[in-house]
């Protein structure tokens, strides 16, 4: 699969799930989750230990984000030990709803594994890049 125009993909996503979405504000996961937010995109968190953060309802994992909430990005800040079973939840909740997310991993966070099992699945990926920083590029 050839990587996804990241400039096409950021001006025509919509909502925006935050694995690994952190309620506290000292967190990069928290204030990126605030950036997509203050820059019109419907964020939704994933997190199991939070019921909600920033405002919004928190789910505890991909599979629980209703299936009429259109995920357009998956923007995901676990350690990249765990980058592969969140490729497998997109998978799954992709089997189910038909929806393809972008696979977006922050800095630092890769997993050839994950790279391998998006691309199995057909779900564009994105290694080791900050949101936010090209987001804020575009504008």
């Amino acid at each position: 699969m050839s990587s996804p125009d990241l400039a096409d993909a950021l001006r025509s996503a919509r909502t925006i799930a935050v694995v690994g979405c952190s309620p506290r504000g000292f967190q990069t996961s928290h204030r990126i989750a605030q950036y997509i937010q203050r820059a019109g995109y419907q964020m939704v968190p994933v997190n199991p230990n939070h019921d909600e953060i920033l405002g919004e309802t928190a789910y505890p994992d991909l599979a629980s984000i209703p299936d009429d909430v259109v995920v357009d990005i998956v923007d995901v800040f676990r350690r990249s030990e765990f980058t592969a079973d969140v490729v497998r939840d997109a998978s799954s909740r992709m089997e189910r709803t038909g929806q393809t997310p972008l696979i977006w991993t922050q800095l630092g966070v890769h997993s050839a594994e994950a790279e391998r099992l998006a691309a199995e699945a057909g779900l564009p990926y994105v290694a080791n890049r900050c949101l936010m920083v090209d987001h804020a590029a575009l504008v």
